[in-house]
């Protein structure tokens, strides 16, 4: 097939790829067009915002996490039916190595319109595109846009210097006084769910994007030929399916939708609570999911549920399988204190406390060993995902079972009875074998695992 589909790239962090993404995202929309995105990368918050101004659910392609086999499968099964697929890079676009933009656009055979922050430069900046095209030629940047334009004379200046010395087709000149700034705490941009932007504002962006960005154009460059298919998965019938739990409210929020996808392929129905908000655990299930997200900002709504926390731990307590991961650990562990020093109970399924800390913890790619059996695999099996979080453990009972082995010899994956939790995300498009043993663990029984 062919249809318009790129990835939006930059020269750095920061050059306004989320916002250009958007604007797109929304100007495309607003045209009438099935658009579906996508995001390079682990980010859980950029999707979301994806989201809100398309109506289709956004991706993660992760070569790091996932493998350049999931990440076109993802792409391939998500791209049928649409008139146009946009990718939101991360960092520069060589940034990453193996889990760069360039790799992912390699890995598909698509073409980068690239953003360049112009506000501090200005015939120098085709100096900066001309290495971006000599860097990598099997890269094809197909056009570029200049972000934060200053003025008109600004604008000649650019387009000058970059018509004479440079290949790359101009598509627009974004205006510094058009920039648009979606609030952001300290894992990032407020999440889609939230409305960082209402309809106005979307609308008023793809008014912006549609003035200063030659979107047809864009579209015929970035045209690309899409080969390959994906085999219909089968569903497996009820009587055999498992029944999962997944935390889904403001507190918890951040998921991989391909893991989920994933869970229900394999055998695994979806069902979604509030830990905010519900008293009880949905009825007849065979497990419980808690991902990460903000149990920081909910930690006083969180504790003060007392009746949620007591019907978790009682689960727990009888042998019901759980795994949680990051704020979902957190969650799970003792005691909870904030950046202010108040404490807060949590549902006691980990004897441990955590504590938040004014800084970022740790962060990075993560390959995880099983050192035994758990509801994810046995012993010697490889897992793939990613860590972000400002807390820590404070104390910890050093007698609890782990069985994750990661590649900096640390250890984690902390195991009571049939719960597994600990801080990493993990992402299962290359160790598909680990749902699947999930879902054997979840069919066995509560409380016969």
């Amino acid at each position: 097939m062919n249809i318009p589909a790129f990835l939006v790239g930059g020269t750095t962090s920061g050059s306004g790829k989320t916002t250009i993404t958007v604007g797109l995202l929304a100007a495309l929309r607003q045209r009438g067009l099935k658009v579906q995105p996508f995001k390079c990368g682990p980010d859980f918050i950029d999707p979301t915002l994806h989201t809100m101004v398309t109506g289709r659910v956004s991706r993660n392609l992760d070569l790091q996490m996932a493998g350049p086999s999931f990440c076109r499968t993802s792409f391939m099964r998500n791209i049928e039916g649409v008139d146009v697929a946009v990718i939101e890079g991360v960092m520069g676009l060589y940034d990453g190595g193996r889990a760069s933009s360039a790799a992912l656009t390699r890995a598909l055979s698509l073409p980068v319109v690239l953003v360049i922050d112009v506000r501090s430069a200005a015939e120098s900046v085709a100096a900066v595109l001309k290495g971006f095209e000599m860097y990598d030629r099997e890269v094809r940047i197909s056009g570029v846009i200049f972000n934060r334009v200053g003025s008109g004379r600004h604008r000649e200046l650019i387009r000058d210097a970059v018509t004479k010395n440079c290949t790359t087709e101009i598509l627009g000149f974004f205006p510094r006084d058009a920039e648009f700034t979606i609030p952001e705490r300290h894992l990032g941009l407020h999440m889609g769910e939230e409305s960082p932007l209402n309809a106005e504002q979307i609308s008023s962006l793809a008014r912006a994007i549609e003035e200063h960005i030659d979107i047809d154009r864009l579209l015929q460059v970035s045209t690309a030929a899409i080969n390959g298919s994906v085999e219909s998965v089968g569903r497996l019938p009820v009587e055999q399916r498992a029944r999962l739990a997944v935390a889904r409210d403001q507190a918890f929020c951040f998921y991989y939708q391909d893991n989920l996808d994933l869970f229900e392929q394999a055998g695994i129905d979806l069902v979604f609570f509030s830990p905010l908000h519900d008293a009880l655990l949905p009825e007849n299930i065979d497990g419980i999911y808690i991902g990460g997200g903000y149990p920081e900002l909910y930690a006083q709504q969180l504790s003060g549920n007392e009746e949620m926390r007591r019907r978790i731990k009682d689960w727990v307590d009888c042998g019901g399988p759980l795994y949680c991961e990051c704020g979902g650990f957190m969650y799970m562990a003792t005691e909870l204190i904030d950046l202010t020093n108040n404490h807060f109970a949590m549902a006691g399924v980990f004897p441990a406390i955590i504590v938040m800390k004014d800084r970022l913890s740790r962060l990075g790619y993560k390959e995880v060993r099983l050192t035994g059996n758990c509801l994810l695999g046995k012993a010697g099996d490889r897992l793939f995902g990613h860590e972000f979080h400002y807390s820590t453990i404070q104390e910890i009972d050093p007698s609890l079972t782990t069985v994750y082995q990661l590649q900096d010899g640390s250890k984690e994956g902390y195991v009571v009875k049939n719960a597994l939790g600990g801080y990493v995300h993990l992402h299962f498009g290359q160790s598909a074998e680990a749902v699947g043993c999930f879902y054997n663990f979840l069919r066995k029984g509560r409380g016969e695992n």
